[in-house]
């Protein structure tokens, strides 16, 4: 319900033709800050750590040499545990796929397994993702599996189309309850006007409209078909 709510909330904001998105509400209050406050989760670092494993991530555990033992595609529970045969039940949440294969490893050799090599690899991420909206090439949702900013993010989604308003890209966030948006200027960003914020899981990016380009573009297209266009630019 959050997140359509966040959703709903972007959609105002990015219809806004006139002025900046953050004007639009006069409800909003503005924070005297350049950044937009870590999630909890995330406090004590700058960044995302690497990759962990998490509820409903899939998983392929691979044994070499013994394939009855193997399994080609195993989905984490909500709980964050797997389980594999012989070695048993584990907790795989929080864990790199190298510690949870180490750590089977070390199961089956419990279990009179002779020097078993396990290999974890990760199908899909389900965990950690963001969602990216708005004038975008693709939007969608997107794995977080390390450090990500806002630049990476919208080049994930195939950078901004043709109508984007790049002087205006939210970021969606909440942090202990409480919904925060930041605004950006992706040209600012690539100019290196001010540093490329951390973009989190669970966060909402969405790239806004340019209604004037669209309109341009409508206004091109229809007298394209009746006569010459002559367009004064000042």
């Amino acid at each position: 319900m959050r997140r359509m709510a966040l959703l709903a909330s972007a959609t105002f904001l990015v219809s806004c033709a006139n002025g900046s998105m953050v004007d639009a509400r006069p409800d909003l209050t503005v924070l005297s800050r350049d950044s937009l406050p870590q999630p909890s989760a995330y406090a004590s670092a700058s960044r995302v750590t690497a990759y962990t494993i998490g509820p409903l991530d899939q998983l392929t555990v691979s044994v070499f040499g013994l394939e009855e033992l193997s399994l080609p595609e195993i989905r984490v529970d909500q709980n964050g545990n797997i389980a594999v045969p012989l070695a048993g039940t584990f907790r795989a949440a929080g864990l790199s796929p190298a510690e949870l294969g180490a750590r089977i490893e070390a199961a089956l050799s419990s279990k009179q397994v002779r020097n078993p090599s396990v290999a974890v690899n990760v199908l899909e991420i389900k965990s950690r993702n963001v969602t990216i909206e708005g004038e975008v090439e693709l939007p969608g949702i997107f794995p977080v599996e390390t450090d990500l900013t806002l630049l990476r993010a919208v080049a994930l989604a195939r950078g901004p189309s043709e109508f984007a308003r790049t002087s205006e890209i939210l970021v969606f966030r909440t942090v202990e309850g409480q919904d925060y948006v930041g605004v950006y200027d992706l040209n600012a960003l690539r100019a290196g006007t001010y540093e490329d914020p951390a973009i989190y899981p669970d966060d909402l990016v969405v790239v806004g409209d340019s209604p004037s380009r669209r309109a341009f573009r409508t206004l091109v297209q229809g007298a394209a078909l009746l006569s010459p266009l002559v367009i004064l630019l000042r």
